[in-house]
C-alpha cells in the first residue's frame, strides 16, 4: 500500500481545481482579498485613449469580458531551463515538459487561481472558465462591477486617426487589492481598440482569375531546396493562429490543383469562435496560411485555432494551444504594432509561448508589411519607428519579406522587400542568444529571417474574392512565415527518423548556425533592398533577418550533420535510445507520466539508485499510465527491456489489477497481480519490428476497487543493434 502522502496527493490531484479542505467538512472558499488596499497594474491603458476624443461613459450595466493573468513562478529557473533545453550537450537537451509538468514547475498554482476567483465572485462577477495552463481567469459583468473590481472607469471615445472609429476604455490604469499583487500579471479586456489584421499584401485588386498565376508548390519548393530534404511532413501537426475562418472547399480545391494530399484541416474552436460558417473579411489570410503550409508540408496535420479578435481572444489562443499539447509549430499572420497594444496583454501572450518554448514548440510569426513604421495604419500613425507583435516576441521566429526571382523553379536572387517589417522592439530586451548582428542597443530587433513576401512576386491562392471564389496572387510577410512553419514540419519528421528532438525554439538555433561556417550553405544572404529606415546588408538586416532558407543546408545543420542526410537505411550504430531510462533526474522528462509516478520513497525501493515508476498501489480504482515516444532507426534489430516489481494484496488465481504494455497503440504485453513476486524481475519485448519508425512505448496500469497492487518499474531500455 502506499503511504498515505502519497495516496491523498493523488487523490486529490483527480478532484475539481477547487480549495480542498482535508478537515472533516466541505470544501472551504479560499479566503477573499481586502480590497481597500489596491496596487496599480502598469501598462493596462491602450495608448489610444491619449490620442482619442472622450464621447462619455459607457453605461453601466453593458456587460464586459475580461481576461485577468497570473504571473509565472520560479521564472529564473524557467530561463535556465529554456536555455538548457535547447543547448546540445546539456543533460536536459531535448527533454521538453509537457503542459502539466510546465504547470507543476512554473505555472500559477491552484491557490493562486482560488484566491482571483474568491476576489472576482466577491466584486460581483462571474467566472466563466480558467484555462487548463491556470496562467488566465476568464470573468464578465456589469461595466459598474468591472469598474469597481479594478478600480477603473470605462468611458467610450473615438479615433481620429481611425476614421473616428468608437470604442471603449479604461481612462487611468486598472488596479488590484495589494494581496494580489504578487499574483496577477495584467487585465486585458477592459479596452475594445486593440485588433489585429492580417500581414497579406496584394498585387491588385481584380477579380479571382480562373487558373491559378504566381508561384505554386514547386516554385517555391524548388527555389528554397525544400523538395531536397526528403520529407513531407508525415507525423507533424501545424496550429495555425487565425481570428477568421475558411471555407475547405477552397482548401481541396487548391490541393487538385497542385496534386496534393494530406489530413484534412480542421477546426479548434478558442471561446466560442468558429467562422467556417460564415467568414469574414480575413478569409484570404486563413486560406493563404494554410494553402502554403499544404504546399512545403503536405502530410503535416493542420489545426486551425479560431479565436475573437479582441486581447482577450489572443491570450486565450494562445493558453488554449500549449494548454492541448496537440502541435510542434504555431504559424502566425496576424498582429498589431507594439505602441498600439497594452504591455499587459502582449506579457500574458509571451507567457504562453514561454511554455510553447519549454515544450518544443517552433513560432513563426509575420514581422508586418509597412516596413519599419509598423504601425502606419493604426492609431499611432506612421511617423513612428515600431515593430508587430507577435513576431518581437523574443520566443517567436519574426519572418520578413524578399522578392524572389527564379529560374524556372532553381533560386536566381533575392532583394528585401520595401514594405517588409523590421526594426526595434520597445517591449522586449534583446536575448542573450540575438548575437552577431552587428546592431547596438538592448532591445530585440526583428525580424530573425525571411522569405518571399513580395506581392509582385507572389503566390498563388485559391480563395474568396468580391464575387466569386477563384485564383489570386497574394505576398505579404503573411505568405513568408506559412512557409518557414511548413519547413518546420519537414524538419521535425528528419529529426524523429534520426533520433533527434523536436526544432522547438527556433532562434537560438538559428543564430548559432548564422554565426558559424555553416552560414552560407544554410541561408541565402540578402543583401540589396530596404525598409523605411533599414537597408538589407551583408549578414544580419532588420529587413530580411540573417535571410531566406537553403532548406537542406539549414536543416543539415541543425541537425548537425553538416548538411548530409541521417545514415542510409540498412545501417545501424549500436546503442540506447530512451530518455531518462532510470527516472533518476528526479523528473519524468522525457517521459510521460500520471502524477506521482515517478517516486523515491522508500516504500517501494529502486531496482538501482533512488528513483523509479510507481504505478497504481492504491486499493481503490485507479490508473496510471508511462510512456515515450522515440525513433528507431532503420536497419537495426531493437528490444525493449525493463525491470518490473508487482507487489499486491490480492490473494487468489484472478487477474484483478493489471499492467499493460503497448507499442504504437497496440498490446505486446500484460501482466498482473497474479505475477507477484518478492523482486525485481526483466522483461524484454523485441520490437525489431518497429524499426524505420517513430514508436510510443506505454505502460498502462488499472487497478480495481479493493486491494492493492503495485506495478513498480526501473531500468528501463531500448537497444539497437
Amino acid at each position: 500500500m502506499r503511504p498515505r502522502s502519497l495516496a491523498l496527493a493523488a487523490a486529490l490531484a483527480v478532484l475539481p481545481l477547487t480549495a480542498v479542505s482535508l478537515g472533516v467538512g466541505t470544501a472551504q472558499a479560499a479566503p477573499t482579498p481586502n480590497a481597500s488596499a489596491r496596487v496599480a497594474l502598469p501598462q493596462t491603458v491602450t495608448p489610444a485613449v491619449a490620442r482619442s476624443h472622450k464621447q462619455g461613459d459607457v453605461p453601466a450595466d453593458r456587460r464586459i469580458s475580461v481576461a485577468v493573468s497570473l504571473k509565472l513562478r520560479n521564472t529564473a529557473e524557467l530561463d535556465r531551463f529554456l536555455s538548457a533545453v535547447g543547448t546540445p550537450g546539456t543533460a536536459e537537451f531535448g527533454h521538453y515538459l509537457t503542459p502539466a509538468q510546465f504547470t507543476e514547475r512554473f505555472g500559477p498554482t491552484q491557490a493562486d487561481v482560488d484566491q482571483v476567483r474568491a476576489f472576482l465572485t466577491a466584486q460581483g462577477l462571474k467566472v466563466d472558465s480558467v484555462s487548463a495552463n491556470r496562467q488566465v481567469v476568464n470573468a464578465t459583468g456589469s461595466t459598474s462591477a468591472v469598474a469597481a473590481a479594478f478600480g477603473t472607469h470605462e468611458s467610450t471615445y473615438s479615433d481620429p486617426q481611425q476614421g473616428n472609429r468608437s470604442f471603449f476604455a479604461n481612462d487611468a490604469a486598472a488596479s488590484v487589492p495589494a494581496a494580489l499583487a504578487g499574483v496577477v500579471e495584467g487585465v486585458s479586456g477592459l479596452n475594445d481598440h486593440t485588433v489585429r489584421t492580417t500581414r497579406i499584401a496584394k498585387p491588385e485588386a481584380s477579380a479571382p482569375h480562373a487558373t491559378p498565376s504566381g508561384f505554386g508548390p514547386a516554385g517555391y519548393d524548388g527555389a528554397y531546396r525544400l523538395n531536397q530534404l526528403g520529407a513531407d511532413g508525415t507525423g507533424s501537426t501545424v496550429a495555425l493562429w487565425e481570428f477568421d475562418g475558411y471555407k475547405s472547399t477552397n482548401l481541396t480545391t487548391y490541393d487538385s490543383q497542385f496534386g496534393l494530399s494530406g489530413p484534412a484541416v480542421s477546426t479548434v474552436s478558442v471561446d466560442g469562435a468558429n467562422y467556417d460558417a460564415k467568414p469574414g473579411d480575413g478569409q484570404g489570410e486563413v486560406e493563404l496560411d494554410s494553402e502554403i503550409v499544404r504546399g512545403v508540408a503536405p502530410k503535416a496535420t493542420q489545426l486551425v485555432y479560431e479565436a475573437p479578435n479582441t486581447d482577450q481572444g489572443e491570450i486565450d489562443m494562445a493558453a488554449k494551444i500549449v494548454a492541448d499539447n496537440r502541435v510542434s509549430v504555431i504559424s502566425i499572420s496576424w498582429g498589431s504594432c507594439e505602441p498600439d497594444t497594452t504591455a499587459a496583454s502582449m506579457t500574458a501572450v509571451n507567457n504562453s509561448f514561454k511554455q510553447a518554448a519549454a515544450q518544443g514548440i517552433s513560432i513563426f510569426s509575420a514581422s508586418g508589411d509597412d516596413g519599419s513604421r509598423d504601425c502606419t495604419r493604426s492609431t499611432s500613425g506612421s511617423t513612428v519607428k515600431a515593430v508587430d507583435f507577435p513576431a518581437s516576441s523574443p520566443y517567436n521566429t519574426g519572418v520578413g519579406g524578399t522578392n524572389l526571382k527564379v529560374s524556372g523553379t532553381t533560386y536566381s536572387s533575392e532583394s528585401a522587400w520595401s514594405t517588409a517589417g523590421g526594426g526595434v522592439s520597445t517591449q522586449f530586451a534583446k536575448p542573450a542568444w540575438q548575437t552577431g548582428t552587428n546592431v547596438t542597443g538592448t532591445m530585440r530587433t526583428v525580424p530573425d529571417i525571411s522569405s518571399n513576401a513580395d506581392p509582385a512576386s507572389g503566390f498563388a491562392i485559391y480563395t474568396q474574392g468580391s464575387t466569386a471564389a477563384g485564383w489570386q496572387v497574394y505576398g505579404g510577410t503573411s505568405a513568408a512565415a506559412p512557409l518557414w512553419s511548413g519547413f518546420a514540419a519537414l524538419y521535425n519528421q528528419k529529426a524523429k527518423a534520426a533520433s533527434k528532438p523536436v526544432l522547438g525554439e527556433v532562434n537560438p538555433k538559428l543564430y548559432t548556425v548564422a554565426n558559424s561556417s555553416s552560414y552560407a550553405t544554410s541561408l541565402h544572404d540578402v543583401t540589396s533592398g530596404s525598409n523605411q529606415d533599414f537597408a538589407a546588408k551583408t549578414g544580419y538586416d532588420q529587413v530580411t533577418g540573417w535571410g531566406t532558407p537553403i532548406a537542406d543546408g539549414l536543416a543539415g545543420a541543425l541537425l548537425g550533420t553538416g548538411g548530409t542526410t541521417p545514415p542510409p537505411t540498412g545501417g545501424c550504430t549500436a546503442g540506447q535510445l530512451l530518455g531518462n531510462p532510470g527516472f533518476e533526474t528526479g523528473t519524468a522528462a522525457p517521459w510521460t507520466t500520471s502524477t506521482g509516478v515517478v517516486d523515491n520513497s522508500a516504500s517501494e525501493a529502486a531496482h538501482s539508485g533512488s528513483w523509479k515508476a510507481w504505478m497504481n498501489g492504491y486499493g481503490s480504482a485507479h490508473t496510471d499510465t508511462v510512456s515515450q515516444s522515440v525513433a528507431i532507426p532503420a536497419g537495426c534489430k531493437a528490444a525493449f527491456s525493463f525491470w518490473l516489481h508487482v507487489d499486491t494484496a490480492e490473494t487468489g488465481t484472478t487477474a484483478y489489477d493489471k499492467l499493460t504494455l503497448s507499442v504504437n497503440g497496440a498490446s505486446v504485453a500484460t501482466y498482473s497481480n497474479l505475477d507477484k513476486s518478492t523482486g525485481y524481475v526483466q522483461k524484454t519485448v523485441d520490437l525489431s519490428a518497429y524499426a524505420g519508425q517513430t514508436v510510443t512505448v506505454k505502460f498502462t496500469g488499472v487497478e480495481d476497487a479493493s486491494l492493492q497492487t503495485s506495478f513498480v518499474i526501473d531500468d528501463t531500455a531500448l537497444t539497437v543493434s
